[in-house]
Order: C-alpha cells, then structure tokens, then sequence
C-alpha cells in the first residue's frame, strides 16, 4: 500500500476525537510510527492532554478484547475497539435475523449479543 501523508492528514483532521483516541490507543501496535506521531499532533491542537491519552489508554486496557500482538480487536459493525464477543445474528435489512455469526462487539453495540 501506498503511502500518502496527505491523505492521512485530511482523513485525521477530519476524525472526531474519540476515534483518534481509540487509533493511538487500542490500535496503535497495528499503526505506523508517523501515522502515531500525525494522530498525537492533532489531539494536542484539540487540546486533549497526556493524562486524557494515558486514560483512555487505562480504559481500553481494562475493557478491550486484544489480539496476541497486542492491537484491539475491532467491533464488527463499527470501527470502535471491542468489548465482548460471542454469537450473535447477521441481520437482514438491519432487522431480521437470519444467519448466526460470531461477532466483535464495542459498547454501544453490546446489545447485539
């Protein structure tokens, strides 16, 4: 894959804060050391501080379900860090359950299992 700073830069300029917190966190095993370096740059011009970093940091390390090379697993319907895992159903239309599948939940779509 191509390296591109620039896209990088708009695509995290244009993230909110919590998904950038979660990309240095919950992620950042998986990430390139600029792409670290870009995140932490622009939560400091969002005024986020190193203890809100070391906290979410705190948070993730306590709620997350993480992969052996240390990185979180990703929730399987959104891009937030997972919580629990288990079966749940492949919905039709977002609705009608239809296929069992094993899911990666975060907190806001725990309900889901």
């Amino acid at each position: 894959m191509e390296w591109n700073e620039e896209k990088l830069q708009a695509k995290i300029t244009q993230s909110d804060t919590e998904e950038l917190l979660d990309s240095i966190t919950a992620y950042r095993p998986g990430m390139e050391p600029l792409a670290v370096e870009l995140i932490e740059r622009e939560l400091h011009k969002r005024g986020v501080t190193a203890a809100q970093i070391a906290n979410h940091r705190e948070k993730c390390s306590q709620t997350c379900i993480f992969l052996p090379d240390g990185t979180a697993k990703m929730c399987s319907l959104c891009r937030s860090p997972a919580i629990k895992e288990g079966w749940g159903w492949h919905r039709l239309l977002g609705k009608i359950p239809i296929i069992p599948r094993w899911l990666r939940c975060c907190a806001k779509h725990s309900t889901q299992l």
